[in-house]
């Protein structure tokens, strides 16, 4: 039986074919996303916990500037929360289904 391999003209190379390209381009590129997204999502968090912390304290007793301050700290730590959450899931599922998507490894991927 004739063994075909699927290449990409975009990139170079094959996908399944170690060193060439395409699914070294993907192995890489998908697990780097989601680390960026996490880290992103970190920053995002700390910032807006500052600046909710700035503005509380310079509201100089204005309720609607502490209003909006809390408010701006609380979505800070629910969107926390949903990122602590994500990364938990993932884990779980890394667990269960015993692969590792964080490093991801599609090298042996062939399609006849």
């Amino acid at each position: 039986m004739l063994s075909q391999r699927l290449t990409n003209p975009v990139l170079p190379g094959q996908i399944g074919n170690p060193g060439t390209g395409g699914g070294n381009f993907f192995s890489k590129a998908l697990p780097a996303g989601i680390s960026m997204a996490f880290l992103v999502g970190a920053i995002v968090f700390f910032a807006m916990l500052i600046f909710g912390a700035i503005q509380w304290i310079s509201s100089g007793g204005d309720k609607q500037a502490l209003e909006g301050a809390r408010g701006k700290i609380s979505n800070a730590l629910i969107g926390i929360i949903i990122l602590f959450a994500a990364f938990a899931i993932i884990r779980v599922l890394e667990t269960f289904f015993h692969i590792s998507i964080l490093t991801l490894d599609i090298q042996s991927l062939i399609i006849q």
